[in-house]
């Protein structure tokens, strides 16, 4: 339920689309748009057949909907056939992604670029802002949206597992006592987003899924196959470097390790995964955690996690989708600053995690 206090609603903020595209005809005409929108409407034909190019035109887009809707309000005021529209949308593989909100256009823009700009989002008209940082659960993302936000923790739950938030990405067929939440874990993108006082929480995480399918989308995934993993399974590695890596540079060859584990058929043995099974964080690892009974305990099995384990920025993603080279089966903590020494066999890697206790970095 929204929690009391709730901040005060802009008047007016949302316009119907009716009357934006009216007011923009309005322009148009004042412009000197002589053969306008509303002319090809009257005559019974298609807006674009008469329409000025060039002409600034704003529209609203509802929530929910489709690309063919969304090409038809755009033809209506003028600014692309609404066929050309969802043609190309769909052969880019982004009719879902295509973002409610206003937006300032133009005219007889080119399909593509109003796609462009959909996909870059709507105007902002912002109340608030709310943060979200890489590595976080699904649980800490929805505590720290209740603490940023007039709503509660279950308000946000209830928009994730009531269908009130989608992603294609979204998997499915979850193992048995895997929760229905943790199916959302890695498909909100960690990033500062400013939101209106009135948006729902459904809108709200819509957005960071959003976001977190388009990068996907972009991402260069041309190496999949040599890493034998599909997309989702690439996200879940780029969870894991999200929780292991501190430093930048050490991130690829994580995802290196990762991979070549894998690959072996060798338990990954990330102390994160185990951390992430028993749902909180006590500060270590101990043995009797390693025995813990789950899916997520990589310790115990010698496969990924089902979901990723946390929120995934752009650089723990690139380094999943493009690993270093190298034979690295093993890494451990090496210096203060947080970064990894690297190893090919177990002695290596046994010499490297000595050196390290006696340079105090390991207890």
């Amino acid at each position: 339920m929204r929690k009391t206090g709730t901040m005060e609603t802009r008047t007016g903020r949302r316009a119907k689309v009716a009357l934006v595209v009216a007011a923009a005809l309005v322009a148009v005409a004042a412009l000197g748009g002589l053969a306008t929108v509303l002319a090809g409407a009257v005559a019974g034909g298609s807006p674009m057949a008469t329409v000025t190019p060039g002409l600034p035109v704003t529209v609203v887009l509802p929530p929910g909907a489709s690309a063919r809707t969304i090409g038809d309000i755009l033809e209506d005021a003028g600014v692309v056939a609404g066929a050309d529209l969802e043609n190309a949308a769909r052969s880019r593989g982004v009719a879902g992604l295509l973002r409610a909100g206003e937006y300032s256009l133009e005219t007889g823009m080119t399909p593509d670029a109003v796609v462009e700009v959909l996909l870059a989002g709507p105007i902002e008209h912002s109340d608030l802002r709310v943060t979200v940082i890489e590595g976080w659960t699904i649980a800490e993302v929805l505590a720290s949206l209740a603490d940023q936000t007039p709503y509660d923790v279950a308000d946000y739950e209830a928009a994730l597992v009531g269908g009130g938030v989608t992603s294609p990405y979204l998997p499915t067929d979850l193992p048995d006592g895997v929760p229905a939440l943790a199916a959302w874990e890695g498909l909100l993108f960690p990033a500062k987003y400013e939101i209106a006082d009135d948006d729902p929480p459904s809108t709200i995480l819509q957005r960071m899924a959003t976001e977190m399918a388009i990068r996907l989308d972009r991402q260069d995934w041309s190496r999949l196959g040599e890493l034998g993993v599909d997309r989702y399974q690439a996200l879940i590695v780029a969870s894991l470097v999200e929780q292991e890596a501190k430093l930048d540079e050490d991130r690829p060859l994580i995802a290196r390790v990762i991979y070549n584990r894998l690959a072996a058929q060798m338990p990954l043995q990330i102390d994160a995964t185990v951390i992430y099974a028993k749902g909180e964080n006590t500060g270590r690892v101990t043995a009797a955690d390693l025995e813990t009974d789950s899916p997520y305990n990589t310790y115990r099995i010698p496969a990924l996690p089902p979901t990723p384990i946390g929120t995934v920025g752009q650089a723990s993603l690139d380094a999943a989708t493009d690993p270093a080279d190298g034979d690295y089966l093993f890494y451990v903590v090496v210096s203060a600053d947080g970064g990894h020494g690297f190893s090919v066999t177990y002695e290596e890697h046994q010499a490297k995690v000595e050196k390290a206790k006696a340079d105090g970095i390991l207890p």
